[in-house]
């Protein structure tokens, strides 16, 4: 029997390949798409049966063709760029895709775990799972909450486990292929290596400079919560995947300096010194971007997940000091 991980050279997707290797895992079949050739280093360590291109498996799957063959589906593929406009594209990406995968899966009697995003939120000050709380502001947003919704409707019908995890802003280890989509904590740290200083947006939507306020959370804490569900079968849903706590992105840009100088100091010292600056917000961006996000995380502590996480200082240190 071989464990499916989708978008496996990826961010998230090599973490968790990483993660199940530590466990013994090893029968996994890797499943993404190289057209960007070199997110293949973030497989070079992982331990797997075989790789499989994302149209030849999506295929497969169609024609039915893996018969007894599959335990478990961890579907970490999307395009996850919240500036990509070609609708057509993200909705059979990221929609009709994970539909197949579905029917598959509960035609199988195989657990699913696939990504959703906390971007189903949009401009919403309440990130709760409900469809009250939920009005993306792009077609990425929109793209994983039509599956949400699509999965909803068939709640009543599911035989096997499926979970949706509402990502919130993912930073750490395996991300440096994401380019302009990698995290706050990526940029800033490249920022300060190259230049000597970092950039922040200046403020907007009421807030001050740089204290635009997200829920920041470790790919370490991503992965943990992916296994637990992993390990527990019988609980089903679509969970929020935060901390439950936002931070500012000053928050982060403090705690990136002082991890890659292996210093203590300020805000205050770092905006004084002019290692930290901020430049005015993006027209392109107005209406479509998301000054604040906190996951409420009492539905995923309801299923039973009790591990406390990181705090931006926390997990930006380890990630910085490591890479």
């Amino acid at each position: 029997m071989y464990t499916i991980v989708t978008g496996a050279a990826g961010f998230i997707g090599s973490n968790m390949i990483k993660a199940l290797n530590a466990r013994g895992v090893d029968r996994i079949i890797a499943v993404d798409n190289l057209s960007r050739g070199d997110k293949f280093r973030n497989l070079v360590d992982c331990q797997i049966a075989d790789y499989m291109d994302k149209q030849e498996f999506l295929r497969l799957i169609e024609q039915d063709a893996f018969e007894g063959e599959i335990d478990f589906i961890n579907h970490q593929g999307a395009c996850s760029d919240t500036m990509e406009h070609d609708g057509r594209y993200m909705m059979a990406n990221n929609y009709r895709y994970t539909v197949s995968l579905f029917r598959f899966c509960q035609t199988h009697d195989i657990p699913l775990i696939y990504a959703s995003s906390a971007a189903v939120y949009g401009g919403s000050d309440t990130f709760r799972e409900d469809p009250a709380c939920e009005s993306p502001l792009n077609v990425y947003g929109y793209s994983k909450l039509l599956f949400d919704q699509y999965i909803r409707q068939h709640w009543d019908n599911i035989e096997s486990q499926v979970v949706g995890l509402r990502y919130f802003n993912v930073y750490g280890p395996r991300e440096q292929h994401k380019e302009r989509m990698a995290s706050v904590a990526f940029h800033l740290a490249n920022q300060f290596r190259e230049h000597g200083k970092v950039k922040l947006f200046a403020g907007c939507d009421g807030y001050a400079d740089g204290e635009q306020r997200r829920d920041f959370i470790s790919v370490e804490d991503v992965v943990k919560v992916n296994l637990f569900f992993m390990e527990h079968p019988d609980r089903s849903g679509i969970f929020n995947c935060g901390t439950g706590r936002s931070q500012s992105f000053n928050d982060v840009a403090v705690a990136t300096l002082n991890a890659v100088q292996g210093k203590n100091q300020s805000l205050a010292d770092y905006v004084a010194q002019g290692t930290l600056e901020y430049i005015p917000f993006p027209v392109a961006l107005e209406g479509k971007y998301q000054s604040f996000t906190q996951a409420d995380v009492s539905q995923l502590r309801s299923a039973g997940y009790r591990e406390e996480f990181l705090t931006v200082e926390q997990g930006v240190s380890r990630y910085v000091q490591n890479a």
